[in-house]
């Protein structure tokens, strides 16, 4: 299965908290006073613990995706505009490049490569995850109605609800 790391999950949880508590009219190049949270109030906004928040948050502020501000009045904030953060760049801030096959990181790890049959199919629908994760912004997580304006991934999402739902048989036909 596919799945993103708990760090990663915690880690979009977290700036999308930061992305909250941000003045929505206001650019990221006039808030050098921007309003920060500090890694307890993270914590508690996000229902999360705190040990991981603060591990979290290192690794985003080390990645540039955070400032962090010393002080009494310290804490961390977005380093860019929530409309210009990708989830590409999130994931990429926290687990490094995606990849979801060994051949679909550039790197010569696996030794079938050279006589694959499915390492094209698979590089072509890796670069599609890329492209999809690179479209969507921390401002379109953010969005409440984001589901709503892209009906075709949300039609997506609910075809394989139903796909993953177990097959119910009425009395009838089990006769």
């Amino acid at each position: 299965m596919f799945r993103l790391s708990r760090v990663t999950d915690y880690g979009i949880v977290i700036l999308a908290e930061l992305a909250r508590h941000r003045p929505d009219d206001e650019p990221a190049e006039l808030m050098s006073g921007a309003p920060s949270l500090n890694a307890r109030e993270l914590a508690e906004r996000a229902d999360l613990p705190l040990p991981m928040v603060s591990k979290v948050l290192k690794a985003l502020t080390r990645a540039g995706v955070l400032e962090s501000q010393r002080g009494t009045k310290g804490g961390y904030s977005l380093a860019r505009d929530p409309e210009e953060l990708t989830v590409s760049a999130m994931i990429a801030a926290l687990e490094g490049p995606l990849a979801l096959t060994q051949c679909s990181d550039g790197e010569a790890a696996c030794d079938l490569e050279a006589t694959c049959s499915v390492k094209s199919p698979w590089l072509i629908i890796n670069r599609v995850v890329q492209n999809s994760l690179a479209s969507i912004t921390l401002a379109d997580l953010t969005n409440p109605g984001f589901a709503a304006q892209h009906t075709p991934l949300a039609g997506l999402a609910q075809l394989q609800t139903l796909a993953d739902a177990p097959a119910k048989t009425t009395s009838d036909e089990v006769r």
